[in-house]
């Protein structure tokens, strides 16, 4: 009796490491907020599958969130950046009281859709990074995801994020970015404790709407560290054309909204085109996305959030080439 047990307690765990193998979750530390965040990984060039198990880390150990971090995965098990039909886990969504969210192109499966859809028909806050602004693409003609696609009027990006995909206003890996506080909203609890804002990628090109809180702008500066100096020439806009110095004005790279969803409910949006995982390297740029999803959750934001890595923090450097490969979401994990 007591040999059929323990083979019944082993094949209970083996399932239990199967069933997790393919995600990772991060449970809380210290005196627990009650809140399960959810952070969708899945961008061919950002890493976010370094980034957001840092931030997941972080959110959990620091500040008391239950975090789950799902990842795109190929056939093999391994986390894919490239395999842009792939969220592992979706089901995580299904109690997700907030997503952070660094997606480029991707085009999941209808339930898994329907998944994220739900999600943000029940009013949770959004956190989007970088590439979010375009994080869909790739819906078939027909499909009941068609309008996510980026190409379709800006896609799901423009509804909720308030931009898409319009181009590299600075030079890329060329031109690195110095956040710079919009005067008029310093005092905006996202901005809370936020010294100075610093990301290697560059600025992305943005016009948000006019429902947009413009919280921080880019300067784009001639080199890839925050001591060279800024810019100085003139481009055109991609939408009018019309001839500018590119710090003349700055481009947003930060703002908040407010989003009537499909379901009538309204979603808390902040947006940044900067989060790559090389840019949250910095301790000012890691902690605006933190104090984001305090502000989005309706919770007060510290004085001073502890943005402290959990563990070694060394992103790779982006680029469509050079992802880290045979990674598993178990590597993620806090303790084997």
């Amino acid at each position: 009796m007591k040999q059929f047990v323990l083979s019944l307690l082993s094949i209970a765990l083996v399932s239990t490491s199967l069933r997790a193998a393919d995600h990772v979750v991060y449970e809380p530390a210290g005196e627990a907020k009650g809140k399960h965040i959810v952070l969708l990984s899945g961008d061919e060039e950002y890493r976010s599958e370094e980034a957001l198990p840092m931030l997941g880390k972080l959110l959990s150990q620091r500040h008391g969130f239950k975090c789950t971090v799902l990842f795109s995965l190929g056939a093999d098990g391994t986390i894919d950046p490239t395999a842009g039909g792939s969220l592992s886990h979706p089901e995580a969504l299904d109690s997700a009281d907030a997503i952070v969210m660094l997606l480029r192109f991707r085009h999941w499966d209808e339930a898994t859709s329907r998944r994220f859809e739900a999600a943000v028909n029940r009013g949770v806050p959004i956190i989007g990074l970088r590439t979010s602004t375009h994080a869909f693409n790739g819906y078939p003609k027909g499909s009941p995801f068609e309008s996510w696609n980026f190409g379709n009027k800006g896609g799901w990006g423009r509804k909720f994020l308030g931009e898409t995909w319009v181009s590299h206003w600075g030079k890329h890996k060329v031109e690195a970015t110095k956040g710079i506080v919009e005067e008029a909203n310093a005092s905006h609890p996202i901005l809370r404790g936020v010294d100075e804002i610093f990301g290697n990628s560059d600025v992305y090109e943005a016009a948000p709407p006019e429902d947009a809180l413009i919280l921080v702008r880019g300067q784009i500066l001639q080199g890839m560290t925050a001591d060279t100096p800024p810019a100085s020439y003139s481009k055109k806009t991609s939408g009018t054309k019309v001839e500018q110095d590119v710090n003349k004005p700055m481009m947003p790279v930060a703002w908040t909204r407010m989003v009537k969803n499909d379901s009538g409910t309204e979603n808390k949006v902040f947006c940044t085109t900067m989060g790559a995982a090389t840019d949250l390297a910095e301790e000012g740029t890691r902690r605006m996305v933190v104090n984001s999803v305090f502000w989005g959750l309706g919770l007060e934001v510290p004085a001073k959030a502890d943005v402290t890595p959990v563990g070694d923090y060394q992103p790779t450097m982006y680029g469509f080439k050079g992802f880290k490969t045979g990674l598993k979401p178990d590597d993620f994990i806090l303790a084997k």
